[in-house]
């Protein structure tokens, strides 16, 4: 993420207007996406928080778990196009960003290169399985993240606004896989872990998916609306006091750090590198955002910690001998941060 200057604060009216309705737009979605996907609360408020801060994500869980089709219906709810890449270890780059070809005109029989378009080119993009594609198309991918636009023999086509990349990755079959390194994972904002829904929820999956009873949904806001509001979130005013605290999370988990306490030092080989630290803001002014208040406070960014945090952070042998992961580290340096006094 390039560095920016902080939008100024709130203050026009249709600034908080656009608060207000995105606000009352949230219940809808929830609503509406609770009719088709039962569960996952957590996950569906993280995916938000990611796409109001035009932020990307990667979703981690075994198969089964909706993922494909909480993304599909969120883009139906959001109005947004939608396209899914089922990536394989014979994907090339050209079969997600597009390829040249050669036409012939009709009549004057003319021959031209024409450009194809690939699946990349829509608005909310399923990159189910990243690791199961080599590294070159995984690159490709990653460009058309942070640049929103690719290069097919020598000219640049820009992708649709608003783009979203929201991958997937199965933690348990690793073989014959490859994995995503650190400095591509650093581009994901939120890694997002899936979980098994509870036997409640299980059970109300059987009885809405094993009838014949079909889903009409609701369409909430357009792609327009989400660009009005991602712009509306940047200009969310952030003290100065914020801007230490989430600094400060992000240095104690480098182990190399003065700040970083024994048990980092102990359990970790590298932490997050300053990218967390700006998705620790903007994730905590989407959140603000999405509850209807113009400002954040050091309570968003403790609920952001969790999905920015966890794929920055590299544990070593110590910590995998003891069972500890990068979300106990988090946990234990929230608890070991003091929030700063709100002002």
């Amino acid at each position: 993420m390039t560095a920016s200057t902080n939008p100024s604060p709130i203050g026009p009216d249709d600034d908080i207007a656009r608060l207000a309705h995105l606000q009352e737009s949230m219940k809808t979605i929830r609503a509406e996406l609770s009719r088709v996907v039962i569960g996952q609360q957590d996950v569906v408020e993280e995916l938000l928080i990611a796409i109001f801060a035009k932020g990307h994500c990667i979703l981690v869980g075994v198969p089964g778990l909706a993922k494909t089709l909480l993304v599909n219906t969120m883009s139906k709810v959001l109005t947004l196009s939608f396209k899914r890449i089922q990536f394989t270890p014979d994907l090339m780059p050209a079969d997600i960003t597009g390829t040249e070809i050669i036409q012939e005109d009709p009549i004057t029989r003319e021959r031209r290169f024409i450009f194809l378009r690939g699946p990349l080119f829509a608005n909310m993009i399923l990159a189910d399985e990243i690791n199961r594609t080599p590294p070159k198309t995984q690159a490709a991918l990653l460009e058309a993240m942070q640049e929103h636009r690719i290069t097919v023999g020598g000219q640049s086509h820009a992708l649709s606004d608003p783009f979203f990349v929201l991958a997937t990755q199965n933690p348990i079959e690793q073989e014959g896989t490859y994995p995503l390194p650190e400095a591509q994972l650093d581009r994901f904002m939120f890694m997002v872990v899936v979980g098994y829904p509870t036997q409640q929820d299980e059970i109300a999956i059987m009885k809405a998916t094993t009838g014949s009873q079909q889903v009409s949904l609701t369409p909430c806001l357009t792609g327009e609306d989400i660009i009005n509001m991602q712009e509306t979130v940047r200009r969310i005013p952030v003290g100065d006091h914020l801007f230490q605290y989430a600094a400060a999370l992000t240095r104690a988990t480098r182990p190399n750090e003065s700040e970083a306490p024994d048990f980092v030092k102990q359990c970790v080989s590298w932490g997050a590198g300053p990218r967390a630290s700006q998705y620790l803001v903007l994730g905590a002014k989407a959140r603000a955002a999405l509850q209807g208040r113009m400002y954040a406070t050091s309570e968003d960014v403790a609920a952001v910690a969790l999905p920015v945090l966890r794929h920055r952070i590299l544990t070593n042998y110590n910590a995998e001998a003891e069972g500890i992961t990068a979300d106990t580290v988090i946990r234990r340096l929230l608890e070991r941060t003091p929030k700063p006094v709100e002002k």
